[in-house]
């Protein structure tokens, strides 16, 4: 397995293709939660997307991914989608080691699903409110402060 973290222009347009495809797959199709993934915030200068890509030189296949945005003041991680073959690998572990090495010491934020909040408090994150239904999955707002 290999794990890159590119800009949206680094992005040949097979590798989007594929992102945007996992993402559709698992988020809308396998979890029933229609939301409007194309957004705008991938195209973002300062966007980075954590891409892990399994198989041969010749034959990637995009297995993982995510997003990091910076929101001004923090970054922000979200889009965590691992394929579903893929999973109970540590791929999701591999994506966010690749993602709080890019952001470093500053603050991020993230809305876990909220299933999920245990495993993000592995990374320090803490619940920063109240739970919230985002097209209709539950969610917890988490925050990891700013290294000091």
């Amino acid at each position: 397995m290999t794990v890159r973290v590119l800009g949206f222009d680094d992005l040949d347009s097979r590798t989007a293709y594929a992102l945007w495809r996992l993402r559709q797959q698992v988020f809308v199709v396998e979890q029933q939660s229609p939301y409007p993934d194309l957004d705008g915030r991938d195209l973002e200068p300062a966007t980075r997307h954590v891409l892990a890509t399994d198989g041969s030189a010749d034959d990637q296949e995009l297995v993982g991914c995510l997003r990091v945005l910076d929101d001004g003041t923090c970054a922000r991680i979200g889009r965590v989608v691992v394929a579903p073959a893929a999973r109970g690998r540590g791929l999701a572990r591999e994506l966010m080691d690749a993602a709080m090495a890019e952001i470093g010491g500053r603050e991020i934020r993230l809305d876990a699903q909220t299933g999920l909040s245990d495993w993000y408090a592995r990374y320090s994150f803490e619940v920063s409110g109240p739970e919230f239904v985002e097209d209709g999955v539950a969610h917890l707002p988490m925050r990891r402060a700013q290294a000091e």
